[in-house]
């Protein structure tokens, strides 16, 4: 039997407990920098196979295992753990739907997690065909800045751990299960985020010309805004700026002091970025000022864009095309604007990140990552851990 075939063998036999962990982690979600139960139960899991950790962060820990062949090769593979601020719904998930209010995997970081302790699981019955370290990276955070990735980058514990490559995934609702897809050079886009309140003057809805209506001022500063991508920003660079939340006013006939809006940028680069935040920022100016109001404006930079390098990507793709057959990979042709902390690892090591299919119709899955119907297809695992156990082997 092929070395490829055992992975598959071992994956098929695994399966179960994958699905299992990942439904149970499902029930139990914890938002960022709080999965303190997760680590928990990650933790517990890695003293079953014998695997030592450590814990750099309050939350998250990083398993290491030592292969049979002595070599100073040493491969990070990472997964986040996780869950976003949110409530679910989705009647396929009905038997293992979150258990904790405001809280949701809607996203996949419970089949990351099963997944990376399912590759960890795997390599531990092959450790005599390892060769050096691998180490098991279960992050914490990804969903909120700074970013667990960030915070784990700069505590230095990877780096003095001479991390040579590190691999990451995500599960995608765009493709079916048993499908690859990713890119050399930039795959996902940069996040930053913006709060902005604009302040005018509160008054009757009847005497609207003794008050500055935010309200007006806030629709006006929104119009403007979505001219910066076409107006400003050189059309062949990818941008998108979106307003995606906004609060103002109490009563149907008050015209209240201000109004608060909250919005994201997603770009490629830093360049860019900073042109929108200026844009942004100038046109808030203008439109405030002309009526005799104000502002304030809160700039949060995100994380960087997913650069993935070469050598790697290429590992990722001859080990799907070895495991699955060439069908199985799908050459993106332009990069996702969704954002990823996988970035900071790469701005220290050589890296790449993928994208596992998980989206079918039968298990209700197809629905985009932060839909509060998300799902993932079981199946996911079958690609996703015999890959991550092929990048740890180096084969």
């Amino acid at each position: 039997m092929s070395i490829h075939s055992h992975i598959k063998e071992l994956t098929e036999k695994y399966h179960h407990e994958m699905v299992a962990t990942r439904r149970y982690l499902h029930q139990h979600p914890e938002v960022s920098y709080k999965e303190f139960e997760t680590t928990k139960f990650i933790k517990n899991e890695l003293q079953k196979l014998g695997i030592h950790y450590e814990s750099p962060l309050e939350t998250g820990c990083i398993g290491i295992l030592e292969g049979g062949k002595e070599s100073d090769r040493v491969i990070a593979l990472r997964a986040d753990i996780d869950a976003l601020a949110m409530d679910e719904e989705g009647d396929f998930k009905k038997d293992f739907i979150s258990q904790n209010p405001g809280a949701a995997h809607c996203c996949g970081h419970d089949a990351h997690t099963a997944n990376l302790l399912g590759a960890a699981k795997i390599l531990s019955e092959m450790k005599d065909e390892l060769e050096g370290t691998v180490l098991f990276v279960f992050q914490p955070g990804e969903e909120k800045l700074p970013g667990g990735g960030r915070l784990l980058c700069e505590t230095g514990f990877l780096q003095s751990r001479n991390v040579q490559q590190v691999y990451g995934l995500h599960t995608s609702p765009a493709y079916t299960p048993g499908t690859i897809a990713t890119k050399a050079g930039t795959l996902m886009g940069r996040p930053d985020e913006f709060e902005i309140e604009i302040f005018g003057k509160g008054g009757h809805a009847a005497r609207a010309h003794k008050a500055i209506d935010p309200i007006v001022l806030a629709s006006q500063f929104i119009n403007a805004a979505q001219t910066i991508v076409s107006r400003n920003v050189d059309p062949t660079e990818p941008a998108v700026v979106t307003i995606g939340r906004i609060e103002g006013g109490t009563a149907h006939n008050v015209i209240p002091e201000s109004v608060k809006l909250w919005g994201t940028v997603r770009t490629l680069s830093q360049e860019t970025a900073m042109l929108i935040k200026g844009r942004l920022e100038a046109l808030l100016k203008g439109v405030t000022e002309s009526a005799g109001g104000n502002y304030s404006f809160y700039f949060n930079e995100g994380y960087p864009a997913v650069v993935n390098t070469v050598p790697e990507t290429e590992n990722v793709i001859n080990a799907a095309k070895k495991l699955f057959g060439n069908d199985s990979f799908i050459e993106l042709e332009r990069p996702v604007m969704a954002g990823e902390d996988f970035s900071f690892y790469q701005e220290i090591f050589p890296g790449a990140f993928f994208h596992v299919g998980s989206g079918s119709a039968e298990s209700e899955s197809t629905y985009s990552w932060h839909h509060p119907k998300y799902n993932v297809d079981d199946e996911f695992f079958l690609t996703a851990a015999p890959l991550m156990v092929a990048l740890g082997l180096g084969i």
